[in-house]
């Protein structure tokens, strides 16, 4: 499977492109900001893109929509969605075909409550649902339970070997695998719910504590 890591400006937004290359169709997810230059790479490599989706319904990550659907003539899909050229629904568990491939969606509410991943293959793209050390922003309360068991219940169960392509650049590195988080994200290294609030409440001094921009 081909994955296509863009820097796109904002917040250190990342999107992505994901194609099957033996039939050369492909995905784009959340082309924002910059989203000529995911159709300029995939009109130069012969691509067909099929769909366009969103993790999650936040203007940092919609915001290139139109013109990507406009050059593509692709459906913009998000959860609760239903693609025109399927009939599948956005929901969670839901497959969509992507040549050989195939795209599983993950309801992972928490950050929002459409929040989405996406699994194709091996490589899971999580949106701001999970980042490198880090996870999507939420409450205290119940945007926090719902992120953690998103977390626990969605994620975490998958193989270790999973790819994770975050929708910001906010860790060490731009990547991960599930198994790299589940050993040294703090958020997931937390023994129960309140103690993974606990540490949201206080984020901001574990960071200086522990050098993290």
């Amino acid at each position: 499977m081909l994955v296509r890591q863009f820097e796109t400006g904002g917040d250190r937004n990342f999107a992505y492109l994901a194609a099957d290359p033996s039939t050369r169709r492909a995905v784009l997810i959340d082309p924002s900001y910059a989203p000529d230059r995911l159709v300029d790479f995939a009109e130069q490599n012969r691509l067909e893109t099929l769909y366009i989706f969103n993790t999650h319904s936040h203007y940092d990550h919609t915001n290139g929509n139109q013109i990507a659907m406009r050059r593509t003539g692709a459906a913009v899909l998000r959860f609760g969605i239903r693609d025109p050229q399927t009939g599948v629904t956005v929901a969670d568990n839901a497959v969509l075909p992507l040549g050989e491939l195939e795209i599983r969606i993950l309801h992972t509410p928490g950050h929002t409550p459409d929040s989405i991943c996406l699994l194709i293959g091996d490589a899971l793209f999580t949106g701001d649902t999970l980042f490198v050390g880090k996870v999507g922003g939420t409450d205290l309360g119940a945007e926090a339970r719902a992120e953690y068991d998103s977390l626990h219940n969605k994620i975490l169960i998958l193989p270790g070997h999973t790819r994770i392509f975050p929708g910001h650049d906010y860790g060490t590195s731009p990547q991960s695998t599930v198994e790299g988080e589940r050993r040294t994200n703090p958020f997931l290294l937390q023994p129960d719910f309140k103690s993974f609030v606990d540490l949201k409440k206080n984020w901001a001094d574990y960071k200086k504590q522990h050098g993290i921009n």
